[in-house]
């Protein structure tokens, strides 16, 4: 069996979302349709990684939907509900039935604490407090295949970001994760020593972001380079030949490109797409993963007074 998939899908999309610095004015929505298509055939058991034949290669593909919301200028709410379902590829696929279902719901506010000239270019900071929990009953336990942790995660994040005047722009992000406890079917695990309950302590985690990005065409294309990592305060590590489990410390280091398109003949409408790898870990998967999507923004108000004057 497998480690972890430690996916937080809102740092891998690109576009008016909770961790960028992109914010939309009052009155403004903008939603996402994407589909995210990840796989991977090693694992970290610890810091050693290993293949499994059992499991083969692992397909995980999620459709994410999400909405941002301008509260205010300065104010964006954001809410999303991925549906996953993961696989072993054939011929050679694994001895076990994948799993499917809508993950978790998550909702999050950004707020714009500081936009200002400095130097040669823009300086802004900004904060995102985020919540999820399970939409559905599913299996937290079944690794690899799982969907998800199984456990609401509180999350709170600083963005900091200086754009010059040509365009080119950095991007850093701190967040820490709280999570809570999912329950197994199962009354007794091993995690550095013996549990006689079904409840699983899924480890906090702090989580590190660095971009690395250029505006082209008068900002109707953008273009980033990012570096992501997670770690865990606490866990354990897999058992040799073990089954994998939420208690286990995941560390993991990842790298990606992304790029966004807004078209400037069609007002509002964007489309996105990315590609991520994982390049070291602990107690996780070597995963790599390939998305696009498509965006489409507009103001709530003009909309409702054009159809009271069609009136």
């Amino acid at each position: 069996m497998l480690a972890l998939v430690g996916i937080c899908l809102p740092n891998l999309l690109s576009g008016q979302t909770p961790s960028d610095a992109l914010m939309m004015r009052s009155k403004n929505v903008c939603v996402l349709f994407s589909y995210d298509m990840g796989t991977f055939d090693r694992y970290w058991e610890g810091s050693y990684l290993r293949s499994n034949q059992t499991v083969a290669t692992v397909d995980r593909n999620t459709i994410m939907p999400m909405a941002a919301i301008g509260i205010l200028d300065d104010l964006n709410f954001y809410i999303s509900l991925p549906y996953v379902s993961t696989e072993s590829s054939e011929p050679n696929g694994g001895k076990f039935t994948g799993a499917r279902g809508f993950q978790d719901i998550g909702f999050a506010v950004k707020y714009r604490a500081i936009q200002t000239a400095l130097g040669s270019g823009k300086l802004t900071a900004l904060a995102t407090a985020g919540f999820s929990t399970p939409f559905t009953n599913y299996l937290s336990d079944y690794r690899p295949y799982s969907i998800g942790s199984g456990a609401p995660e509180f999350s709170l994040r600083g963005i900091g970001q200086y754009q010059w005047n040509n365009g080119f722009y950095v991007r850093a992000a701190l967040a820490h994760l709280w999570r809570g406890y999912t329950e197994a079917e199962r009354d007794y695990y091993y995690n550095n020593g013996s549990y006689y309950t079904a409840w699983m302590d899924i480890p906090n985690a702090w989580t590190y972001e660095g971009i690395l990005g250029k505006w082209f065409f008068n900002t109707s294309l953008k273009l980033e380079l990012s570096y992501f990592s997670l770690n865990s305060t606490s866990g354990d590590d897999i058992r040799a030949y073990n089954a994998a489990q939420p208690t286990n410390k995941v560390e993991s280091d990842r790298i990606g490109l992304s790029a966004q398109y807004f078209f400037k003949s069609i007002k509002g409408l964007g489309i996105v797409a990315y590609h991520n790898r994982v390049v070291d870990g602990r107690n996780t998967p070597k995963l790599s993963n390939t998305g696009f999507g498509i965006t489409y923004q507009f103001n709530v108000i003009k909309k409702q007074t054009d159809e009271k004057d069609a009136q």
